[in-house]
């Protein structure tokens, strides 16, 4: 599956169908007066502000490299993900204001059967959509879509926070306040969690252990002599990585027949790994002080 046209495609779904339940969800607050359902309608609305945010992130990472931007554009899937994240974090907040000013008014709304259907509508469609957007994210490594995906099932828990204050609003007049402070606390992890990994991506990240023991594996099962590949950093653009390293060799050796073996290397690892990798050459006996 085209990487690209996967993200845009899951954007896009869910501009469509938060755009309809928005509209779902406005008339039967209107229709019964809900406070809750209206402000479950705009958080509904600020996931198809956020897969707008997407769409336009995977059309700005797509874009060739340039002169200003040799390695590519692919950390504005990064970017976005932290948009995604400061939205949610506002949502988070206003969320749990609103909790805590409805238990200290002690609102109370009656609702109808239709309340109840747009309600459980919601929570099914926007957990479909939060599985589609996984299911994208890990074909794709696209943080971004998996940002969008969390956006989608906090909104899913928002709405089983209004259906169990739909339920039990008469008997309990409280439960749909506290429950609200509960899911808000919910939205404020969420946001950590994708601020977290894209901030880390943005920064550099270490390579991956299991990775590494695979490319020195490989290595070493086609080169006889004791290269000593040590020094790595890898560099995540998104939509392709690099890797630099250091490596041993004889001094007695010629440089073409060193720039050879690098050579080599390097395209056995583009190869096996579809990394980029640049080696820099070292005699043996040498170091660095940072080895």
């Amino acid at each position: 599956m085209n990487r690209a046209k996967a993200a845009n495609t899951a954007g896009v779904v869910s501009i469509i169908v938060n755009t309809v339940l928005f509209g779902l969800k406005m008339w039967a607050g209107l229709l019964f007066g809900s406070i809750a359902l209206i402000a479950d309608a705009w958080h509904t609305l600020s996931d198809s502000l956020s897969s707008v945010i997407v769409v336009i992130a995977v059309k700005l990472s797509g874009r060739k490299p340039d002169k200003d931007h040799p390695f590519g554009h692919g950390r504005w899937e990064q970017i976005a993900a932290l948009l995604i994240a400061f939205m949610l974090g506002l949502i988070a907040f206003e969320f749990l204001k609103d909790a805590f000013l409805r238990l200290e008014e002690g609102t109370k709304t009656h609702f109808g059967t239709i309340a109840i259907v747009v309600t459980i509508v919601s929570i099914v469609a926007k957990e479909a959509l939060a599985q589609y957007a996984f299911y994208v994210y890990k074909i794709t490594n696209n943080v971004s879509i998996k940002a969008d995906g969390w956006h989608h099932r906090t909104d899913a828990l928002s709405s089983v926070v209004v259906l169990i204050g739909i339920l039990f609003a008469s008997k309990y007049w409280w439960i749909d306040s506290v429950l609200g402070m509960i899911i808000s606390l919910m939205l404020f992890y969420a946001t950590y969690e994708i601020a977290k990994e894209a901030i880390s991506k943005l920064l550099g990240e270490e390579l991956d252990p299991d990775l590494l023991q695979r490319i020195k594996t490989a290595v070493d099962e086609k080169f006889d002599r004791n290269l000593d590949l040590h020094h790595f950093h890898i560099h995540n653009y998104v939509s392709h990585q690099e890797l630099t390293f250091h490596m041993k060799l004889d001094e007695k050796l010629s440089i073409g027949e060193g720039h050879h073996i690098a050579t080599e290397i390097e395209n056995l690892i583009y190869q096996k790994f579809a990394i980029i990798a640049t080696a820099h050459i070292e005699p043996h006996g040498f170091k660095h002080t940072s080895d």
